[in-house]
């Protein structure tokens, strides 16, 4: 054994060792419970960020600490792959998108591999490789056999700077999530998911997810957005027709003043008089450029247009004049909306900038409010005023009470609306999987047969950065025969949201090499699904959701019995630097290899999991990653220092060793036990990478070396540090148990078992309070009964002298830690 610790030396050999053994290979083993450890798969951009050590490191302590205990791990690893960052970089390095992606994805691996991780490389996919996509395709058209796939025009989020469609959930305060760039609104014809057709069970679904953190299930919840109310009709004033409406807000139907519509409301135009009609397409013109997410944010300036046209309120017979306003939404409900402006916010500001009538139906208990005098809409609880035979009742009951109503007078009735829309997954781009479908004058839209799938993004394309979808210039792929009746057709040239891919390669892990379809039925059945899936919060809407979906679609297929396909989930940190994450515009990266070169894998994930819970954000400390080097170094040193004494030490007689070897031993089997808790069932890697560095100050401090009865509790310390370090520091404890003799490896040897007798305390410390006020303390034995601990506290020489003269009104004992004596 080297007496220095040469990180490089230790890492190449075990990196070897566990690649020329396929140590991670992940096999069916009906004799060992499975567990399923995934972290999202990367995109490959070139290099890996600390970020990324982070995110690996922390399920690869998973993988190996559940491996050690006996369970048959799976846990891959593959890319992201296609995307708009290739597309950019070919335009940018006048380069290809499939080479400069393969050349990231061999760089990264390497990087990876570089670190230690765990992974079955067996498994590695890449969502741009053909036997990826192909499959895909497949499922593409199978959804568009079941109508969950469907082509319409529609209005869009466009980003003018990528030249695509984004979805709601890929635009960010008004901008493009990938490039910051203000967002437009487009009518563009464009391909669909049904994902709306699933709206309750992805709902209902989230109060099962019981591993998931609460902050993220919220999230969903409030993107699902389940309504409860009543779609009611008003009439218009010439009688002619009827406008529908959505409302949550019943009760407050009697205090209608006027009717909002959405600018893109099929109806809006028609309404228009002849003196507003002008006025009205300017405005409609104006609203249809703005983002769609801007339009409904709360600080959105309110803006609208009178239509000249008038409604009926069904229930007070007032006419109602209606008007085109910039924050009602087509997707959402009917595209109309009930305005209330007494109980609406949006409704009061819109209301006082276009002099429109108030009036208060719901009044504050034992107040009276007045329409003149009121600053901003009341939204709380109240007592229903001004509502006819509803006057009087709480509103939360007369929303019951009204829906009733308007069913029976044939006005209305109860339904369910959802802020979910359905997932547009059209993308004007070239780098991303070919939409299988094939446009003919004749025949409309015609799905690519299956025997012809699948259909392969030609090489050949030019990418100038101009003119929008290079795939569209590519006449050999774009011309084509009509499969249905010969004529010529022109083949789909959107392709698939990237987030497509990253819906369903967790499923396809289980079997990745599968050739008759996309899953193996009964490797999915095996695996899924994923026990511990890790990432980034910024996925809450976006991936988890669409994955959530996807999953259920391909149930709903035939394909796997999964109904959800995380059970848990971690989602970890950032990693900050000089206050602001790491990031190449901040200038403040730091470089993992650079990191590696000086300090090694190991202490490069000993940091990023000993600096802050995985679920809290990371402060880099260039101190911190040099404190965790030179604890490595200590542990080394510790293990070389008493080597020579220790080798050939039996197993531990307990009932032998002296008063310091027995201390010592309670230490080590104390700290296994918090170790094991704190991996278990918190990932408090910290504090269990904490309580090793106390047992090693415990070894280097232990006073019985040199007893003879000692030096087999010293190898079981020195033994346990290293069994406990293997999931942090693979390569380090791989090299130092294999020094101490250990002919078998640290997952063979498994993860060590604690005695619980010697994790009991052969005494304990109980503290002693005088009205409030620290003033002794006591050594008694763990068992000690209460009357005992008791007496022994009121005759202690320390408290005797604040007891004297007065009298005790109440002796409190919390077990084991307290005495508090009340005196007066």
């Amino acid at each position: 054994m080297e007496e220095k610790y040469l990180p490089s030396a230790v890492e190449g050999k075990w990196q070897q060792f566990w690649a020329t053994h396929n140590s991670f290979e992940a096999t069916v083993d009906a004799g060992r419970k499975k567990y399923y450890l995934l972290e999202m798969f990367p995109y490959p951009s070139g290099k890996i960020h600390m970020g990324h050590v982070r995110n690996y490191s922390i399920g690869d302590v998973i993988a190996r600490f559940k491996r050690m205990q006996g369970y048959n791990v799976l846990h891959p690893m593959g890319w992201d792959a296609f995307g708009m960052p290739a597309e950019n970089a070919a335009i940018q390095n006048k380069s290809h998108p499939a080479k400069w992606t393969y050349e990231n994805i061999a760089y990264m691996r390497g990087q990876l591999k570089r670190l230690g991780l765990s992974y079955d490389w067996d498994r590695e996919l890449a969502t741009c490789d053909l036997d990826y996509y192909k499959w895909e395709q497949k499922i593409f058209l199978e959804m568009y056999k079941k109508g969950l796939a469907y082509k319409k025009s529609s209005a869009v989020n466009w980003c003018p700077k990528c030249e695509t469609v984004l979805a709601n959930e890929q635009v960010e305060d008004g901008c493009c999530w990938r490039c910051d760039s203000l967002v437009e609104a487009k009518e563009l014809e464009q391909w669909s998911f049904r994902i709306t057709n699933y709206a309750q069970e992805l709902l209902d679904d989230t109060y099962k997810l019981t591993g998931w953190p609460e902050r993220v299930l919220t999230m969903q919840r409030n993107w699902i957005g389940r309504s409860v109310g009543c779609e009611i009709d008003f009439a218009l004033e010439n009688g002619l027709s009827k406008i529908r409406v959505f409302t949550t807000r019943q009760d407050t139907l009697f205090g209608a003043t006027f009717m909002s519509l959405a600018a893109e409301h099929p109806m809006a135009l028609d309404l228009a008089t002849a003196e507003q009609r002008a006025a009205v397409e300017a405005f409609i013109d104006k609203v249809k450029k703005t983002d769609r997410i801007k339009r409904s944010a709360e600080d959105q300036e309110k803006e609208g247009v009178f239509t000249g046209s008038y409604c009926i309120n069904p229930v007070t017979n007032a006419k109602m004049p209606i008007y085109l306003a910039n924050f009602v939404l087509m997707d959402y409900g009917t595209g109309a909306v009930m305005a209330v402006p007494t109980h609406d916010q949006r409704d009061f500001e819109f209301a006082q900038k276009y002099s429109l009538p108030l009036k208060v139906v719901i009044q504050p208990e034992g107040e009276t409010l007045d329409p003149a005098a009121m600053t901003e809409a009341y939204t709380a609880e109240g007592v229903m005023a001004n509502s006819g035979r509803f006057d009087g009742m709480g509103n939360a009951d007369a929303k019951e009470a009204i829906a009733d109503f308007l069913e029976k007078e044939g006005i209305g009735k109860k339904t369910v609306n959802f802020r979910l829309r359905d997932w547009g997954i059209s993308r004007q781009r070239y780098w991303g999987n070919p939409i299988p479908v094939i446009n003919c004058d004749l025949c409309g839209v015609v799905p690519v047969p299956e025997a012809d799938l699948p259909v392969v993004l030609p090489m050949d394309a030019e990418f100038t950065g101009e003119g929008g979808n290079p795939l569209a210039r590519v006449d050999s792929f774009t011309t084509c025969t009509c499969p249905q009746c010969g004529e010529a057709a022109r083949r789909e040239t959107d392709t698939m949201d990237t987030f497509v891919q990253s819906s369903w390669y967790f499923l396809r892990y289980c079997s990745p090499k599968f050739t008759a379809g996309p899953l193996d039925r009964e490797q999915v059945e095996h695996w899924m699904p994923v026990d511990q899936y890790i990432g980034g919060i910024e996925h809450a809407v976006l991936h988890l959701l669409y994955a959530r979906f996807f999953t259920k679609v391909l149930r709903d297929l035939g394909y796997c019995n999964v109904d959800e396909p995380f059970s848990n989930l971690l989602t970890q940190g950032m990693v900050i630097k000089d206050g602001a994450k790491m990031s190449k515009s901040k200038g403040n990266v730091v470089d993992p290899n650079a990191l590696i070169e000086r300090y090694g894998a190991d202490t490069a994930r000993l940091f990023s999991l000993f600096a802050a819970p995985p679920e809290k954000d990371l402060d880099w400390s260039d101190q911190g990653v040099d404190g965790s080097y030179r604890f490595l170094n200590r542990v080394w040193r510790l293990v070389y220092d008493v080597l020579p004494a220790i080798k050939g030490a039996g197993a531990v007689e307990a009932d032998k060793l002296t008063a310091e070897g027995k201390k010592l031993r309670r230490a080590v089997h104390k700290t296994i036990k918090k170790v094991s808790e704190d991996v278990e069932e918190r990932f408090h890697f910290n504090t269990a990478i904490a309580a090793v560095m106390e047992l090693v100050n415990a070894i280097q401090g232990f006073a019985g070396k040199d007893a003879p009865e000692n030096v087999a509790v010293v190898r079981e310390a020195v033994e346990s540090v290293v069994r406990l370090l293997a999931p942090f520091v693979p390569h380090f404890a791989e090299e130092l148990w294999s020094e101490l003799g250990n002919e078998v490896g640290l997952e063979q040897a498994g993860w060590p078992g604690y005695d619980a007798d010697a994790v009991v305390d052969e005494e304990i410390t109980v503290v002693i309070q005088v009205n409030g006020k620290l003033r002794s303390k006591l050594t008694v034995a763990p068992d000690a009964k209460e009357e005992d601990v008791r007496a022994a506290a009121l005759a202690d020489d320390k408290i005797l002298p604040y007891l004297e003269g007065k009298s005790v009104k109440k002796v409190v004992y919390v077990p084991g830690k307290l005495v508090s004596i009340v005196v007066a």
